[in-house]
């Protein structure tokens, strides 16, 4: 691939637009898990006693309840990138794939 063919395909404006939708997905995606886990250890760091707590008096704590909360946020948010990435993104690569092999 040449330097010319490269320097076409980076201002190609399907291609800038591909970067930009690929970038904010990713960053929102990664901050709301940062937000999450980092919350999470906060939580475990300086209130420990909240997660300990009984969910109504049975043997399952917050803690347990939190955890489950924050596995099936990562599989909502991997779900939310696949739904995303094969609507938005694919269709995107696809059309600077086909523009710039001309």
């Amino acid at each position: 691939m040449t330097p010319e063919h490269i320097e076409t395909i980076s201002n190609h404006p399907a291609f800038v637009q591909l970067i930009k939708r690929k970038r904010r997905l990713n960053g929102s995606l990664t901050l709301t898990m940062f937000v999450a886990y980092y919350g999470f250890v906060l939580l475990v760091a300086f209130a420990p006693g909240v997660l300990g707590q009984s969910l109504s008096g049975g043997v399952t704590s917050v803690g347990m309840l939190v955890g489950v909360l924050m596995v099936l946020l990562s599989f909502a948010l991997t779900g939310i990138y696949m739904h995303r990435a094969n609507r938005v993104i694919d269709p995107l690569n696809e059309v600077v794939k086909q523009e710039c092999a001309r």
